[in-house]
């Protein structure tokens, strides 16, 4: 009797056994690396042409390089001084200028320049859009005046007042409110208050007096005065204010320190 079939016995019967397959051997030349073709070298070489090329022609040629730098958007500052401060390096490479460097230039060396905007204008240019700081307010420095901001920031000294701007007075130096709030931020409140005022009464503004956090007082053309209060509910404030101008055109002061009650009197 044959006895039990063996794994060994069942793999060496022949092409039917799994086992019996063989790896396959590796084909001629299967080790060998590929060079790639003529035509793709070629290509290539073009590309790594073109790309030194255009590295020359923006780096290394005559012909894109700073020439020539304009100026937009001055008011007060001439082109001139905005070069100067810009200190854009002429004959470099157009594409090597460093944009954010001559920002920082600019705004540092002119603190009237609000924002500036430096940008490349090919082939051989540096444009410089600025935008400059708009005085609210004003405030004494002896015989000559600082203006002051939208944003409460102090730009500039001035020898003449600019026309329509009113003047900024300052009496807190016996003011509780100093405890919790500084002359800095007094200011900030007066240049809300003016930014608060309805363009019909913003051009009536000589004055804005700041006593204490809740004592802002604006004089007026013509003698008037206005008890603004604190620089809260200026929006609310503001249309009480011109409510009561229409209510009582000849009034010489008005309160709107508490909007909901405004009042107004002939002196």
């Amino acid at each position: 009797m044959a006895g039990p079939t063996t794994t060994a016995q069942r793999g060496a019967r022949g092409p039917r056994g799994a086992s019996s397959a063989r790896s396959p051997r590796p084909g001629p030349g299967s080790g060998r690396t590929r060079l790639p073709s003529p035509r793709t070298l070629l290509v290539i070489i073009t590309a790594l042409a073109l790309v030194a090329g255009g590295v020359w022609v923006l780096y290394g040629s005559k012909w894109l390089r700073v020439r020539d730098v304009t100026v937009s958007g001055t008011r007060v500052l001439t082109p001139d001084q905005v070069r100067t401060a810009a200190a854009v390096p002429l004959g470099s490479a157009l594409a090597s200028v460093d944009t954010e460097a001559i920002e920082q230039r600019l705004r540092g060396k002119l603190p009237r320049i609000h924002s500036v905007d430096v940008s490349r204008s090919w082939p051989d240019g540096i444009a410089l859009e600025v935008t400059e700081r708009t005085p609210v307010l004003l405030l004494e420095s002896g015989v000559k005046f600082v203006e002051v901001d939208a944003e409460g920031v102090r730009f500039a000294t001035v020898e003449r007042a600019p026309k329509g701007v009113p003047l900024l007075r300052m009496t807190v130096d016996q003011s509780p409110s100093l405890r919790r709030f500084d002359a800095e931020r007094l200011t900030r409140e007066a240049v809300g208050v003016a930014g608060d005022l309805p363009e019909r009464v913003a051009r009536q503004v000589r004055i804005v007096g700041v006593r204490s956090y809740d004592s802002i007082t604006l004089e007026l053309t013509g003698g008037r005065t206005v008890v603004w209060g604190s620089g809260e509910d200026g929006e609310a404030k503001a249309r009480a204010l011109l409510a009561l101008m229409k209510a009582a055109p000849k009034a010489g002061h008005f309160d709107v320190s508490a909007p909901t009650v405004p009042a107004a009197a002939r002196s």
